[in-house]
C-alpha cells in the first residue's frame, strides 16, 4: 500500500491511503489519525490500512477523492529521529577526495552515519529556502526506510523485520558550510537544513522483486531545470544494505517507531549514469578536467527526484522543488 499525509490537522498532518496510481486518496479516519500513530501500533493498524487500500484501488472506498500533490505534506511531517547513512562507496570516495580527506578504513566494515534534522520535513512541492547562494546549495537524492520500534542491539536479520515503509528524500546540503563544520570535529549542523520527503511512503511488498536483500534495485532519477542529471542504480555499489544501516543505528539504543534511516546519496562507479548531487558531479569534473565546471544551485533552479517501476510508473510520486531566497526575519 501507499500512504501519505495531507496538509491539514496540525503539525503531524492527516494520514491518507493513496491509490497505486497516485491519483486518488482516502483519509484513514477511524483507523489512524497520523502516520506516526499508525507506526506506533503497526501490527494492529497496518492490516486495517491494507483493507482500506484494497477498497480504494478497487474503486470502492467511501470518501475517496482526487489527490493533488500540492495537498500533501511530507508523509512524516516530523519524526522522532532521522539518521542518515552514506552507504554508497563511490560517493564517499569522490566527495571525500574533493575535500582532501581519506576514506577511513573502518568504513568498509562499519557504516558512516550522522544524526540529521528531523523536527520538520518539507513536503514534496515545498520550496527549498536558503539565505544565500554562497552557502553552496546542493541536493542529495536518496532512499529512506521507516521503522516501527526497533530494540537495542538488533542484528541486521532482526532489523530487516522492522522496516515497514520506504520512500525518497531530497537531503538538502549547503556544501560551502560543510568543511568548516567538519573541521571542528563535531559533525553537521548549519550545513544540513530541512530535507524534503516523497509524496508517499510504500510498504516493501508494493515494490515486488525490486525490493530484495534489504535494497531497492531500481534507478533513482534526478532532473535539474528539466534536464536529466542522473539515474544511478540504487541496488548497485551499496556497501551496506538497509538492514545493516538500521542495526548500526540501534547498536546502543532502541529506535522509536517512525525513525527514518537514509541511504546516503545514490552513486555508482559507472559515472555515465550521472549523479544524485552536485558535489559528486563537480568531483567527477575535477578528476576529468582538473577543475569542476558545474556550479551549485541558484535561486530559481528546479529539482525533480523520482523513481519509476519497470513499467515506467512513478512509485513514490515526484519530489519537485524550487530553490528560493529566504529573507532575514
Amino acid at each position: 500500500m501507499k500512504l501519505g499525509s495531507l496538509k491539514e490537522g496540525g503539525r503531524d498532518g492527516t494520514l491518507v491511503v493513496v491509490s497505486r496510481d497516485l491519483a486518488r486518496a482516502v483519509r484513514a479516519t477511524g483507523v489512524a489519525a497520523t502516520m506516526q500513530q499508525a507506526l506506533e501500533d503497526w501490527s494492529n493498524i497496518a492490516p486495517r490500512l491494507v483493507a482500506l487500500s484494497d477498497a480504494l484501488n478497487a474503486g470502492d472506498a467511501d470518501g475517496a477523492f482526487d489527490l493533488e500533490p500540492a495537498q500533501l505534506a511530507a508523509p512524516l511531517p516530523r519524526a522522532y529521529e532521522f539518521v542518515d547513512g552514506s552507504a554508497y562507496l563511490p560517493h564517499v570516495e569522490r566527495v571525500r577526495r574533493a575535500r582532501g580527506a581519506e576514506v577511513p578504513e573502518s568504513f568498509y566494515t562499519d557504516p558512516l552515519m550522522y544524526q540529521a534534522t528531523s523536527a520538520g520535513f518539507l513536503g514534496p512541492r515545498d520550496p527549498v529556502r536558503v539565505v544565500s547562494e554562497d552557502y553552496g546549495i546542493d541536493l542529495e537524492a536518496e532512499i529512506v526506510v521507516i521503522t516501527d520500534d526497533v530494540p537495542m542491539a538488533s542484528t541486521p536479520e532482526q532489523a530487516a523485520g522492522h522496516i515497514q515503509l520506504i520512500g525518497l528524500v531530497n537531503d538538502v546540503s549547503l556544501r560551502n558550510l560543510i568543511p568548516g563544520e567538519l573541521a571542528k570535529g563535531f559533525g553537521f549542523l548549519q550545513s544540513k537544513p530541512r530535507s524534503a520527503l516523497s509524496p508517499v511512503f510504500v510498504t516493501p511488498d508494493e515494490l515486488g522483486d525490486a525490493w530484495r536483500g534489504s535494497k531497492l534495485h531500481l534507478p533513482l532519477v534526478t532532473h535539474i531545470n528539466g534536464e536529466w542529471f542522473g539515474a544511478p542504480e540504487a541496488g548497485v555499489d551499496m556497501q551496506f544494505d538497509f538492514a545493516q544501516l538500521v542495526a548500526h543505528a540501534a547498536k546502543t539504543r532502541p529506535l522509536s517507531a517512525g525513525t527514518i534511516v537514509g541511504s546516503g546519496t545514490i552513486a555508482n562507479e559507472d559515472t555515465s549514469l550521472g549523479a544524485s548531487c552536485f558535489a559528486e558531479r563537480r568531483t567527477v569534473e575535477a578528476l576529468e578536467h582538473g577543475q569542476p565546471k558545474t556550479p551549485f544551485m541558484s535561486f530559481g533552479d528546479r529539482v525533480r527526484i523520482e523513481m519509476l517501476d519497470a513499467d515506467g510508473t512513478s512509485i513514490f510520486g515526484a519530489i519537485e522543488q524550487v530553490i528560493e531566497h529566504q529573507a532575514a526575519p
